[in-house]
């Protein structure tokens, strides 16, 4: 078959899949292949359609883009700013929606202000260090962890955490507080720049598709 003819989708796996596959039956994008939850199928098609569809771990959607093994992503914006892949963000889909920021003591506030140096412990350090070094001009030393970067400040590890708040309630719960937000985030669609050359009319179809749907 000629991979030319189908549109090729990384999907996030969990919550990000689920909405983005509810928006796309909104808009008559249908993969009846993926309602199966025991399927051991990795790549599901629509050849009505000429689609195709897959599910990976957030992190590697904006790789499976920028490579073309995809044509589009739906991933995070905090993916998609720290993996800093060759890709075009071409749409916010408006779900997903939280923030990141800067969190810790209320003590940590001062240290913030008179721009000291502090550790910073995030599980996002590139998006930690172009914040502290381009935006605030702030000298810090990163500190890369994988699991609950709450622990940092508690065991005096780090200052301070760059971190994605939704509600705030395990921060609360620490004695830790939002001290600067980042930015926000959300879900987006990104786009491998030559399929959006390639396939520039299929693409823009279904842009507009999409705008016209969370417009409703």
């Amino acid at each position: 078959m000629s991979e030319d003819r189908y549109l090729t989708f990384a999907l996030c796996k969990g919550r990000l899949a689920d909405k983005t596959l509810e928006l796309f039956s909104q808009i008559g994008l249908e993969c009846r292949e993926m309602n199966d939850k025991s399927s051991r199928k990795l790549i599901f098609v629509n050849e009505e359609q000429k689609l195709r569809f897959f599910l990976s771990k957030g992190p590697d959607v904006p790789t499976y883009v920028e490579y073309g093994a995809a044509d589009i992503g739906i991933v995070g914006r905090d993916t998609i700013l720290e993996e800093n892949r060759n890709v075009y963000e071409v749409l916010d889909l408006g779900f997903g929606k939280c923030r990141m920021c800067v969190c810790g003591p209320e003590s940590a506030l001062e240290l913030l202000k008179h721009r000291k140096r502090i550790r910073v412990a995030s599980k996002y350090p590139n998006i930690a260090r172009e914040y502290f070094h381009n935006k605030k001009h702030q000298t810090v030393d990163i500190i890369k962890l994988n699991g609950s970067v709450e622990l940092g400040p508690l065991v005096e590890l780090s200052d301070v955490i760059v971190d994605i708040v939704e509600t705030g309630s395990t921060l609360r719960e620490n004695g830790l507080m939002v001290l600067e937000e980042v930015c926000p985030l959300s879900a987006r669609m990104i786009v491998n720049p030559v399929s959006m050359q390639m396939k520039a009319d299929r693409i823009k179809e279904l842009v507009s598709k999409i705008r016209s749907c969370l417009k409703a």
